[in-house]
């Protein structure tokens, strides 16, 4: 018997003809206006980027969550969308990049426009209007004509100049029969900091970020058609697929059949590693009956994670609690597994290095084998120094900043057994960060990257895998499995 899975919730994806048009302006705004009207606005963006989910998350009060159709796969944009929208009234995508930009070499994977067509959802154009007239209508015909699949549901004008310029951009696009939804006149803007890796997270100045997502909100509600937008979401048609769930998630990949063979991928040079074995229960809770305790890094100096990292811990039985490295001197209580994200140390590499006693803890714990999941700043933050200033000191290898900026989706395969991935194990991720690590990788590397280039990164010895790689553990939820039962195992 076939099971029907339907679902319906209005819903938008804010697009845009390159980067830098407003889309985060603008999305950020129509999340907090609409959230202003009492409605339930379940936020979203394309792609893999951490920082605007956090702004998001600001302006409805619930989880940002990232819709990647490269790291996660086509067939799991729906029901990730599902699964964040449950119960709302309006879902809102923010895509990433230009409306067609995705995958370097990959065609359509991962762009906008895709999530755009497999959410069966209506686009709204962001156009920064300062420097044309009636070429807008060419640009927006262009956008609207070049896959017929995406359905152009309005246009919104950012940065128009006065009341004479909005009228020719008005006249231009009536001309090419695409609805105006609204207009941002050129301002001073909004108070939203970056950096070297885009916007300052909300965690790093929570008060000024409710301030600037409050101007976003009026900004958008004074020059924006709300009525119309929300007449243009509710256009998008019900859905047929099944929400995500990471009970049932944990479920099918509990029923998966193990790779029989797994190998290091020819071309790759990884040196044979012991296979990881967590002693003890081998089940979802500890020996003595008790939920393992997970241990996960935040505060203002690791900030990226994805909401389904979370969710798929608890439901393979553990109970999550967060720490942050820069105040807290210890790990919580009854700690059995750590997992420390992505996010900026280097920005606070000073404070993060007087804060000895938890970084002798986390030594510690790390030297006992305890069970250790890092990405990005959590690698860095397990080495010897960052910037000359000392670290954990887990790994031997040193980092700091660099002038190079390493961006890109990969393809890998973990080469060594580690309490996070079987040998075999394959993961599409993301590298994204301006520091360098020496050496790249350990004796046991984490991964072997198949693609776009084939070379070994990370380090596994003993309960740690610490890597470069940011990963979406809803692809592939046998990792949180895996790691609750190693955190399961520890007497």
């Amino acid at each position: 018997m076939v099971t029907s899975y339907r679902f319906n919730v209005p819903r938008l994806v804010i697009a845009a003809p390159s980067s830098g048009s407003g889309k985060t302006t603008v999305a950020t705004g129509l999340m907090a206006a609409f959230s202003e009207r009492g409605l339930a606005v379940s936020p979203h963006k394309a792609g893999p980027d951490y920082i605007d989910p956090g702004y998001h998350a600001l302006a409805t009060g619930r989880p940002g969550r990232n819709l990647d159709a490269f790291m996660c796969g086509p067939e799991l944009v729906a029901p990730l969308f599902a699964h964040g929208a449950a119960g709302c009234d309006l879902a809102v995508v923010e895509g990433v990049m230009g409306l067609y930009d995705g995958a370097a070499g990959r065609g359509e994977l991962a762009s906008t426009a895709q999530v755009a067509k497999l959410l069966r959802a209506p686009v709204v154009l962001v156009v920064d209007a300062s420097s044309q007239s009636r070429s807008v209508a060419a640009l927006v015909h262009g956008f609207a004509s070049f896959d017929p699949q995406v359905r152009l549901g309005g246009v919104i004008l950012n940065k128009v100049g006065s009341d004479r310029h909005e009228v020719m951009l008005r006249e231009a696009l009536e001309e090419a029969g695409m609805p105006v939804l609204g207009v941002l006149r050129r301002a001073p803007q909004v108070a939203t900091p970056s950096r070297h890796l885009g916007l300052v997270p909300v965690a790093e100045r929570r008060t000024d970020a409710l301030t600037a997502v409050s101007a976003l909100a009026a900004q958008v509600r004074a020059g924006c058609d709300l009525d119309a937008l929300m007449a243009v979401a509710r256009t998008a048609p019900p859905l047929d697929c099944e929400a995500w769930s990471p009970a049932t998630a944990l479920t099918r990949s509990r029923g998966a059949a193990p790779d029989p063979a797994p190998r290091t991928p020819e071309g790759l040079d990884a040196s044979a590693s012991p296979a990881f074995e967590a002693r003890g229960s081998g089940g979802g809770a500890a020996g003595n009956g008790a939920a393992p305790v997970i241990a996960v890094a935040g505060g203002p100096a690791f900030t990226f994670s994805y909401a389904e990292h979370t969710e798929l811990l608890q439901a393979a039985g553990a109970e999550v609690v967060t720490f942050d490295p820069l105040r807290d001197e210890a790990l919580p209580p009854g700690t059995t597994g750590l997992v420390i994200g992505g996010g900026f140390p280097e920005v606070y590499a000073p404070e993060l290095s007087a804060n000895e006693p938890l970084r002798k803890a986390v030594a510690a714990f790390a030297e006992a084998g305890g069970p250790v999941a890092a990405e990005c700043a959590g690698l860095l933050y397990l080495g010897r120094s960052l910037d000359g200033k000392p670290m954990c000191g887990v790994l031997d290898a040193d980092a700091r900043m660099s002038d190079r900026l390493t961006l890109g989706y990969r393809e890998a395969v973990a080469v060594s057994d580690s309490a996070l991935a079987a040998n075999g194990t394959r993961l599409r991720g993301h590298e994204f960060h301006r520091t360098v690590i020496e050496p790249g990788a350990g004796a046991s590397p984490a991964w072997g990257f198949t693609h776009p280039e084939r070379r070994v990164e990370g380090f596994v010895q003993q309960g740690v895998h610490a890597s470069y790689l940011h990963t979406h553990w809803a692809a592939e939820p046998s990792v949180a499995l895996r790691f609750v039962e190693a955190a399961a195992a520890r007497p």
